[in-house]
């Protein structure tokens, strides 16, 4: 997969994750969506790296998705964790 389909993927899986985590976030739907797209990056680089599984070139790899959807849930959460407060 090229740098624009990990781009796509990625503002799907941030879409996907603030589908699974509702509520109000710092950075409303534009910020969870670019976070999706740093989780589907961390997501896919922490499944090669530890869990020995090698980026697909597929674009509909299901372990892709769920690297990418993984990745932009912690980072969500992280995101609500530190700067959660600063929106009322």
């Amino acid at each position: 997969m090229g740098i624009v389909s990990w781009i796509i993927l990625g503002l799907l899986a941030g879409a996907i994750a603030k589908f699974l985590l509702p509520g109000r976030d710092p950075g409303g739907f534009i910020g969870t969506t670019l976070i999706g797209v740093a989780g589907a990056f961390l997501g896919g680089w922490l499944s090669a790296r530890f869990l020995d599984r090698p980026i697909q070139n597929e674009f509909f790899d299901l372990a892709t998705w769920g690297a990418a959807i993984g990745g932009s849930l912690v980072l969500l959460i992280a995101y609500r964790l530190l700067f959660g407060n600063s929106r009322n």
